[in-house]
């Protein structure tokens, strides 16, 4: 018994030893969508929070797990944003997080892809996320449709567009 405990304690500090720290004031999602087929709408959402252990010399032990707040949402306009936190969008009073879980990491041409699972609304959707690591920085970007989790459901393509560009960029304390 002795002995399992000793290896259940190792085991719990290694886990903790290679987590990193996410740097919350530096860390941030961007957004980019388009708004009548002739604008693009820009925003961020903060509060990224979660696990990270990236170790480009181990790619098979690497994992993320990471969510945002999406009552973060900001794009600089406060009648858009408290739109967006609505029950037609984000609906953040039911759903307060958007998540990232990566499955498996692998190295392609000096760059890093990600096979991710991504968590909005309830919906959880499987996301390719091409991402450099630079100076403790993970930055990805990529592409999703918003109506495939349901986002905007009642909003039609020409107001919003269905594309939906995706910036992370996550630091590491």
């Amino acid at each position: 018994m002795k002995h399992i405990f000793i290896i259940v304690i190792i085991s719990f500090l290694s886990f903790y030893s290679f987590s990193q720290p996410i740097n919350e004031d530096k860390s941030k999602v961007l957004f980019e969508i388009g708004n009548f087929k002739i604008n693009t709408v820009e925003g961020t959402f903060h509060g990224m929070q979660g696990k990270v252990n990236f170790n480009p010399n181990d790619l098979v032990n690497s994992e993320f797990d990471v969510c945002i707040d999406a009552s973060t949402a900001n794009t600089g306009n406060n009648s858009r944003d408290k739109h967006l936190r609505g029950e037609d969008f984000f609906n953040v009073k039911v759903y307060p997080e958007i998540c990232i879980n990566v499955n498996s990491i692998e190295k392609l041409n000096g760059k890093y892809m990600a096979e991710s699972e991504l968590t909005m609304l309830g919906v959880t959707r499987s996301v390719d996320i091409p991402f450099v690591y630079e100076n403790n920085t993970l930055t990805g970007t990529f592409e999703v449709k918003r109506l495939d989790f349901g986002l905007g459901k009642d909003t039609g393509t020409f107001t919003v567009s269905n594309e939906v560009e995706i910036t992370i960029v996550c630091v590491l304390k």
